[in-house]
């Protein structure tokens, strides 16, 4: 599989962004998600366990979907919004996953059932280590307003009112990958850290 280059994959963020503004937060959200994802593979990584171009390019593309969300619409599903995005500009299905099994610290087709979300009835969670990488590096960036860099401990809290299972979960991906140092990004993005 030929994986896309940076130029190639910021071209799709600019052709489907509905505005010069909406790009710039989730392109740059995506370059951090990025930067953290190469982080854990220069520093928690042994050389050959991931595949990191591949894992950048997911990265790079995870998020494209938010562009698609209509006012209205359930933030989940910009996950599968990206995917069907992907797929209709060529993608292959390696790449079009890390749009779709990224959110949260996975969700499961009983997260789907109880609760009730605008998804098909599936599991939409990370079966390569590469999309694994992917996922976790993005839960320590928001595109909140205004954007901000979240701590382990603070996205912990976050995800522990979907149950002590996702806490786990999240657990178990701090001790696998380590925390990333965010002091030097927040510097230079200019996003605090909380």
């Amino acid at each position: 599989m030929r994986i896309p280059t940076d130029a190639e994959i910021r071209a799709l963020h600019e052709r489907y962004a509905p505005s010069p503004e909406a790009f710039e937060l989730v392109w740059t959200h995506c370059v951090i998600v990025a930067r953290i994802a190469d982080s854990f593979g220069r520093n928690r990584l042994g050389p050959g366990d991931l595949d990191m171009a591949l894992v950048r390019a997911g990265c790079l593309l995870h998020d494209i979907g938010v562009y698609r969300l209509e006012p209205a619409e359930h933030y989940v599903r910009h996950g599968l919004l990206g995917d069907e995005l992907l797929g209709a500009a060529g993608l292959p299905e390696t790449l079009r996953r890390f749009c779709s099994h990224h959110t949260g610290v996975g969700i499961t087709r009983d997260d789907v059932r109880e609760q009730q979300l605008p998804l098909p009835d599936c599991d939409f969670v990370p079966e390569t280590a590469e999309e694994e990488l992917v996922m976790y590096a993005d839960k320590f960036h928001s595109k909140s307003t205004p954007p901000r860099f979240l701590t382990a401990a603070t996205f912990s809290e976050r995800i522990a009112r979907f149950g002590p299972g996702k806490a786990k979960r999240f657990a178990a991906l701090v001790d696998r990958f380590g925390e990333p140092d965010l002091t030097t990004l927040a510097a230079e993005f200019g996003h605090r850290i909380t």
